[in-house]
């Protein structure tokens, strides 16, 4: 699967924004998805995650109440919506998915084996 990115850019603290990731294949539903991102100077960290049915969703602490991943697999999209941006999560965000993710990988970047090319947030202050 192919995934593209979209939607980053620049906003003031206390706005909002929201990505999508587009997939191809026909087998989109079949695959658990994930946003990380990545600040400059600083590892890859886990966002949110969504299960192939949309049934389950996983937030870091960081972002809980804020952010809100969701998919839809009609459109082989999954989108995160994210509100009252801080500075703090000014960063390049990256979508991934994962076919055979357990559920003690689906924070961690080892349960994907897809990635898209990140997407520019920047939050001023």
């Amino acid at each position: 699967v192919q995934l593209q990115a979209s939607g980053g850019g620049l906003v003031q603290t206390g706005g909002s924004l929201r990505l999508s990731c587009a997939a191809s294949g026909r087998t989109f539903s079949t695959y658990n998805v994930a946003w990380f991102r990545q600040a400059p100077g600083k590892e890859r960290e886990f966002v949110a995650a969504i299960r192939r049915n949309g049934g389950f969703k996983y937030d870091a602490d960081s972002v809980k109440g804020r952010f809100t991943i969701s998919r839809d697999n009609a459109k082989n999209m999954v989108y995160l919506q994210m509100d009252t941006l801080k500075p703090e999560d000014t960063a390049v965000y990256y979508c991934a998915a994962g076919a055979h993710t357990i559920l003690s990988q689906m924070r961690r970047m080892e349960g994907y084996d897809y990635w898209g090319q990140g997407t520019q947030v920047t939050v001023s202050s």
